[in-house]
């Protein structure tokens, strides 16, 4: 096994995945009780007996409800930045997760896998992205392959590009349609500049936008996530990014994907 990974949910419910290598089964953000995240992974084969690892973006409970839970399963590491765990921390008391604090921009092992976290603009303590690589440069039974993980943020850097064009996955935001997010009668006005706002969330013309300016060769697959069910759909996420003629995964609102294997 190379990498492969499968979305278990991504939405305003909750976001996580689940990233397996030949000698690691880690999740990226834990967004739902760890009940429900277990029931999640119990669907795919796995259990939270089984993983190593949990790698967060930032604090906010649709990315980290579970951390809460892992009493029982103090064998998880959980990697986060100072000022996400500082956040976190503070909610839990006495239970002291096994915490790997690493720095934002550091690159890093974990068992067969090369970390790399970059900042991403988005109104939490400290918030990243992630690239994961595996394999090795001109190896021909082991290549190099790379996961970019980016949910969560109002606009893209020059950075952040940067760190796209490397990437052979691209797991990116597509949260909202700008039209319908500014028709939602839910939503008070000071909400949608949040979420519109360059701390917010990437609309769909965002997502455009940063595909096409980050766009490479090497892309294999571009999943387009975090969808909101209230001011987005996929079939408005198609329409604003089909001139890209990009091989895309619309991810349903609160929904999952199978495992894709990397090529």
């Amino acid at each position: 096994m190379a990498m492969r990974f499968c979305i278990l949910g991504s939405g305003s419910a909750g976001n996580s995945a689940l990233l397996q290598t030949e000698g690691a089964r880690v999740l990226v953000d834990a967004g739902f009780s760890a009940r429900k995240l277990g029931q999640l992974l119990a669907a795919v084969g796995e259990g939270l007996d089984r993983i190593d690892a949990i790698f967060l973006t930032h604090e906010h409970g649709d990315h980290a409800a579970a951390i809460e839970g892992l009493k029982k399963f103090p064998h998880i590491q959980v990697f986060a930045n100072a000022a996400t765990v500082h956040a976190l921390q503070a909610g839990l008391g006495a239970h002291r997760p096994a915490w790997q604090v690493f720095e934002t921009g550091a690159r890093f092992r974990f068992r067969d896998l090369t970390i790399e976290s970059f900042s991403v603009p988005h109104d939490a303590a400290d918030p990243v992205g992630f690239m994961f690589h595996t394999g090795h440069e001109d190896d021909l039974l082991t290549p190099r392959r790379s996961l970019a993980w980016l949910t969560d943020l109002g606009h893209a850097p020059a950075h952040v590009r940067e760190r796209l064009r490397e990437a052979h996955v691209v797991v990116v935001e597509a949260n909202h349609c700008a039209e319908m997010l500014k028709a939602d009668p839910k939503r008070p006005w000071a909400v949608k500049q949040r979420i519109g706002g360059r701390h917010g969330h990437l609309s769909n013309d965002g997502a455009r936008e940063l595909l096409a300016a980050a766009a490479s060769p090497r892309w294999q697959r571009v999943f387009l996530t975090h969808l909101s069910r209230d001011c987005n759909h996929p079939d408005r996420v198609a329409r604003a990014l089909a001139p890209l003629g990009l091989p895309l995964s619309i991810v349903e609102p609160n929904g999952g994907t199978p495992f894709y294997e990397f090529v």
